[in-house]
């Protein structure tokens, strides 16, 4: 595989090189920068490049994972509150915008802005300034707003799940960035990046069986799945070299069924077997799998089962499923 490039992206691919070159044309504009893209394409890490690159890159750069707040708080994350606002703000709180001030915000996974605040969050880029939870002073801001998404925010529109006001103001420089599948090229070198990042002073090298079989996969979770792929292979591979053995049967070529078949054959067929007894069988095994696709992390894997982030910590409790 290929060693990564002294770049702090790596982008060997011409889409990649184009959204870099586009990312430098625009980084000393205060217009807002949109991010599309699937989950685990490195949106995250492009937003910081673009404040990276800016005349702002000396300030402040505020990173919010909305889809990680309760929707009950996120109010007064984002922009604040008085003291006595509500039964538990016993002091004043400064929201996040404020501490961005000078500085940029990057807004990740922007579609999981719940509608009622979506009104305030264009209050605030309009008038460039915040109002605290049950406070009556508007704060003036300077800051640049850089947004994420995962979802069509267009299609979200015509749903009426997404306020076309709020879609026109934070899509002024929209940038999509490909999913992994369709820019191979980038893929050896992502290797050689997470190589050195995870198995620091080994010459890790990867045997062409492996190499053919990382290039060839659809890779469903994108940079993040080559990422965790890579960390497990660093760990468990042997003589410094991965091998097509230490990769999993999903990227080596079996299929999600054949693994499921061989992992709960006796559970499906066996002499004792019945349906309740098949049925859990066969849930654990698709738990197991989705965890271990997900490098462990439980709110990719339940994304990946199609099943609430508690409803999955429910079953792995249920189960014992370490």
């Amino acid at each position: 595989m290929q060693t990564a490039p002294s770049h702090p992206l790596v982008a060997h691919s011409a889409a990649m090189r184009s959204i870099l070159s586009a990312i430098d044309t625009i980084k000393d504009s205060e217009s807002s920068v949109l991010l599309i893209g699937e989950t685990g394409v490195g949106k995250e890490l492009l937003g910081e490049y673009v404040h990276r690159v800016s005349m702002r890159h000396d300030r402040p750069l505020v990173k919010v994972g909305l889809s990680a707040l309760p929707h009950e708080l996120m109010e007064s994350e984002l922009f604040g509150h008085e003291r006595g606002a509500y039964t538990s703000a016993g002091t004043e709180k400064r929201g996040l915008f404020e501490f961005a001030d000078g500085g940029s915000i990057l807004l990740d996974d922007i579609d999981d802005l719940p509608l009622a605040l979506q009104s305030k969050l264009l209050r605030v880029l309009e008038a460039r300034e915040v109002k605290r939870v049950g406070g009556v002073a508007s704060i003036p801001i300077d800051v640049r707003v850089i947004t994420t998404t995962k979802a069509d925010l267009r299609e979200m529109v015509d749903r009426g799940s997404f306020r076309a006001d709020l879609y026109y103001r934070i899509n002024v420089i929209p940038i999509t960035i490909p999913p992994l599948r369709h820019r191979r090229e980038d893929i050896p070198y992502l290797v050689g990046h997470f190589l050195g990042r995870y198995a620091p002073g080994r010459q890790m090298h990867v045997a062409p069986d492996a190499a053919a079989a990382l290039e060839s996969y659809s890779w469903p979770g994108n940079v993040r799945e080559l990422r965790n792929v890579i960390q497990r292979a660093a760990l468990f591979s042997a003589n410094n070299e991965i091998h097509v053995s230490n990769l999993s049967s999903e990227i080596t070529g079996e299929t999600p069924l054949e693994h499921l078949l061989k992992s709960c054959g006796q559970c499906v067929v066996g002499e004792n077997a019945s349906l309740d007894h098949a049925v859990s069988c066969l849930e654990k095994n698709l738990i197991r799998h989705a965890l271990k696709q997900a490098g462990g992390n439980q709110t990719e894997a339940a994304r990946m089962l199609k099943v609430k982030p508690s409803t999955l910590r429910d079953k792995i409790k249920k189960y014992a499923i370490d």
